[in-house]
């Protein structure tokens, strides 16, 4: 990547910062994901019984997370750039619903980060009832967001390092509780169903909510140490430690206590914990459940920020985004959703959970979109990891987890239609005034780079084959792109741009 136009604080960090490796990325990605098994206990209760929550955590993996990760695997691999998902989306149909991809995951990703900082409080109330009076709570929570926010700000391979240490120590009691309940578990406890009991809604948004968001990390791919072949490997890693912490837990507590379906609610493994273990392993469990909210924040602001970034260096908002620290961290970016996390940390799980799903929901649909239409348009990409599919193949993929996307939203209450619908109408007014604004020069832009698909993968790029590299161009043009050029601006901007790639 040329490096005009680039402010000089981007220029001298990006070389310095060290690089995310494999192990620190798996943790990420499991933070991104799943964190543990905190919160799945709702779908025992909204399955009616173990049976439902079981399937359902051996079979969404199977139809959507591991579609995703692939998918995620071929395309960030494709494109290894901060920006993930929003520079796909821009490759295949252009800057406008890249922009507007990258509105909705960064704004459904905020609402999710506002989550954590309560729920952690809320673990901790059992034991100090002092944070259950909004004189102690909100300084705790402002003080927990600015502290975890100095966190990501002091670097990216701190917060991986972080993620490793507290996925650890997150997942250890559960693990105990497995080896510990062999003995106890009756096999046939895990058919109870009641169906009368089910409640389709939340059962689908608890699935769907603890396997999602495998496309997250994509958004620091530039961060990455060899992403080419870290990525595969990490989400594969990511996919089985995520399915592994779901269902050993799930197995242990539905098999070897008898309780009824409607006292599995958030926070009961810690009485899990307690019936089969002891108070220690209760202590352990709800320690191990405030942690991990801290690296799911953790890893949530990452993804958040650096996708800010990786917007800014596309020249799709205003330059002061892509600025980064002494540490190599986009200090704005960070800072920026910070602040919307203060702001959504008013709302309800349940509020939150919907309206993340459904924003989410359409995203996911435009990715896959995009997956397909850069198969058939860009046959000759370079693609350094592939799915291997032909296709027609890739397209068949698609479509369970389309047609779960579809569900989901289609279950969703009026409200969540409503506020998400505001926010889609906030971002289609939110382009043209940037666009507006960078024509007027109200506020600097960074001169789009090349943010296109890896070249690098073959030792000497000069004896790469001639219809690589013209599409690998081709690609590189569309995104650079200006968010102003239209029509027939656009065949005199793009041979500017080749001839500055020559």
């Amino acid at each position: 990547m040329g490096e005009e136009g680039i402010p000089a604080d981007v220029k001298n960090t990006t070389k310095t910062s060290r690089k995310l490796t494999l192990l620190p990325l798996i943790a990420l990605i499991f933070y991104d994901v799943s964190g543990g098994p905190f919160g799945v206990e709702d779908s025992v209760k909204a399955g009616g019984g173990p049976l439902l929550s079981l399937l359902g955590f051996l079979i969404f993996p199977l139809i959507w997370s591991i579609p995703e990760a692939l998918i995620t695997a071929e395309l960030a691999t494709s494109f290894p750039e901060n920006g993930g998902y929003v520079i796909w989306i821009s490759s295949a149909f252009g800057p406008f619903w890249g922009f507007q991809e990258g509105f909705w995951k960064w704004f459904s990703g905020v609402m999710d980060n506002a989550l954590y900082p309560v729920l952690f409080l809320d673990y901790l109330k059992h034991s100090f009832p002092i944070f259950n009076q909004l004189i102690a709570r909100i300084p705790a929570l402002l003080g927990i967001t600015v502290g975890l926010t100095y966190l990501n700000y002091r670097g990216l391979h701190i917060v991986g390092f972080s993620a490793v240490l507290l996925a650890v120590f997150s997942l250890c009691p559960f693990l105990v509780i497995g080896i510990i309940s062999i003995p106890r578990i009756k096999p046939k406890q895990w058919l109870a169903v009641d169906f009368k009991k089910v409640e389709w809604r939340g059962y689908f948004n608890s699935l769907f909510w603890n396997l999602n968001y495998w496309d997250k990390a994509s958004t620091l791919a530039g961060e990455v140490e060899n992403p080419s072949k870290t990525f595969p490997k990490a989400l594969f890693g990511a996919v089985l430690l995520v399915v592994s912490s779901y269902l050993i837990p799930l197995l242990a507590g539905t098999g070897a206590l008898k309780t009824p379906s409607s006292e599995w609610t958030d926070g009961y493994f810690a009485e899990v914990g307690m019936l089969i273990g002891g108070a220690w392993l209760k202590w352990w469990i709800q320690a191990a459940s405030a942690m991990s909210n801290l690296g799911l924040f953790e890893a949530e602001m990452s993804g958040d920020a650096f996708q800010l970034l990786g917007m800014s260096e596309m020249g799709m908002l205003p330059a002061i985004f892509a600025s980064r620290s002494k540490y190599g961290t986009p200090t704005i970016s960070i800072l920026f959703s910070a602040t919307g996390v203060i702001l959504l940390s008013w709302m309800s799980f349940q509020e939150i959970l919907e309206f993340i799903n459904f924003l989410y929901a359409i995203g996911m649909l435009l990715e896959f979109a995009a997956f397909i239409k850069l198969r058939i348009t860009k046959p000759e990409l370079h693609r350094p990891y592939k799915v291997p599919l032909e296709t027609c193949g890739a397209t068949m993929l698609c479509i369970p987890p389309a047609i779960l996307l579809l569900l989901v939203m289609c279950l969703a209450s009026l409200r969540t239609f409503l506020v998400s619908g505001a926010a889609v109408v906030v971002g289609f007014i939110l382009y043209p005034t940037l666009v507006h604004a960078k024509n007027k020069k109200w506020t600097k832009f960074v001169k789009e780079q090349p943010a296109g698909p890896s070249t690098t993968s073959a030792p000497d790029n000069s004896v790469m084959p001639q219809m690589n590299q013209e599409d690998a161009h081709e690609a590189e043009v569309m995104l650079l792109s200006d968010l102003s050029t239209t029509g027939t601006d656009q065949e005199g901007y793009e041979i500017l741009v080749e001839g500055k790639l020559e």
